[in-house]
């Protein structure tokens, strides 16, 4: 993308643009479409659908998984048109079609399905999505940039279970309550199609389709940008699905009306943490910041794995999850766009998720196997010593860092 060409909010260059505010909202009102089904579904699964922990493990695992192996095509996809917004229509719009499909399911097969179409339109979205962020924002504010309308998404990841707490109390029916998530969700698609604008090609921008799944990109990115992937491969290895806090919530005493309070209280300090964590980074070395974000998962893991502290575990275990959310996700993603070339951050985004997804589903089914097999204390102490890994790998000496 040329960086020249008028986009709202490019004329002052520490100014965040009207693009990246707009994402933020969009992304607002369909995680709290999201997030509103996400935090009743592992219940809907276990005690209304009498599914077991390890299944729940392999549905989360699979459809995570899916999306993030579907962004690496989106992505390359859309370096190619050099358009972002219309994979952006077709992602998002799958996700608000598939939102019915909750309420009306009456097996582990439907909700499967329903999770399945949901997490594809993930995938269409997303590597385009932080392409576009990376598109219309100068280097200077970049971390800023991401962190906003990473921010501004969790936001959505609070109202979502919140909302879905205050249904619960007053409907109790969990089917009754999941309706309620399709209204934020053709929200988001007004918002998308008559609010975001893209910054458009120059002139002399030739394009072609790289296919990104080749030896030759090993060549085309640097050994930073690579180091970025590997560590955020291990770094999804340790992070399992969200649903688990969800269930040692249960599995804690909460009632299913109460248990969304988990992610309430991770999402929170998510938001609260994602935008200064990415200026931060703006001012510091990224990696310093996200080495942070890995000591705070093993502390979270740490604080979920035992029950003796009773809720103060586990709320402190899910603040301490938040915070490590916004000190390491949008930290990651101004990594993979500050080491690579302009003309391929989408199909640079698009294999960074490619290794993220191939860890995803061994990560959940993991989860749910040694949650099964062991307790939920196995699952927690499992992934604190995952990050611990990837903490390794982050603070130990190599040739060039991704600052």
């Amino acid at each position: 993308m040329n960086p020249e060409n008028p986009v709202p909010g490019m004329d002052d260059r520490r100014t965040i643009p009207r693009t990246v505010w707009m994402l933020g909202l969009v992304s607002l009102f369909m995680d709290l479409s999201s997030e509103l089904i996400h935090s009743l579904l592992p219940i809907f699964l276990v005690s209304g659908l009498g599914a077991s922990v390890l299944a729940v493990g392999i549905i989360e695992g699979i459809a995570e998984a899916t999306a993030l192996i579907i962004k690496v095509f989106s992505g390359a996809i859309s370096d190619f048109l050099g358009r972002r917004k219309g994979l952006l229509l077709a992602g998002y719009g799958l996700a608000a079609l598939s939102k019915p499909l909750f309420p009306l399911a009456h097996s582990v097969d439907m909700v499967f399905a329903a999770r399945f179409i949901d997490r594809i339109g993930k995938g269409i979205r997303g590597a385009p999505r932080d392409a576009l962020v990376s598109d219309v924002t100068p280097p200077e504010i970049r971390g800023a940039a991401f962190g906003l309308r990473q921010s501004m998404d969790t936001v959505g990841a609070v109202l979502g279970p919140g909302l879905a707490v205050a249904l619960m109390l007053v409907f109790t029916d969990i089917r009754h309550v999941l309706w309620f998530a399709v209204v934020p969700g053709i929200i988001a698609m007004g918002l998308l199609f008559w609010g975001v604008r893209e910054a458009r090609p120059g002139p002399g921008e030739a394009r072609s389709f790289r296919s990104p799944i080749r030896w030759s990109a090993a060549r085309e990115f640097g050994p930073a940008y690579w180091r970025v992937v590997v560590i955020g491969a291990v770094f999804t290895l340790a992070r399992f699905s969200e649903a688990f806090l969800i269930l040692r919530g249960e599995d804690m005493g909460l009632s299913a009306a109460w248990a969304p309070a988990v992610l309430i209280v991770m999402s929170l300090f998510f938001t609260l943490s994602a935008y200064p964590a990415g200026w931060l980074s703006d001012r510091m070395p990224r990696s310093a910041v996200l080495a942070v974000g890995l000591v705070l998962l093993v502390l979270a893991d740490l604080a979920l794995a035992f029950k003796a502290g009773g809720a103060w575990s586990l709320l402190a275990g899910a603040a301490l999850w938040g915070l490590h959310m916004g000190f390491s996700q949008g930290i990651l993603s101004a990594m993979v766009a500050d080491t690579t070339p302009a003309g391929m951050k989408g199909t640079a985004f698009g294999i960074f998720n490619l290794a993220s997804g191939a860890c995803m589903l061994p990560a959940s089914v993991l989860a749910g196997w040694l949650w099964q097999s062991w307790g939920p204390s196995a699952t927690f102490l499992a992934g604190a010593c995952l990050a611990g890994v990837a903490l390794l790998g982050l603070v130990l000496p190599a040739g060039r860092r991704p600052a």
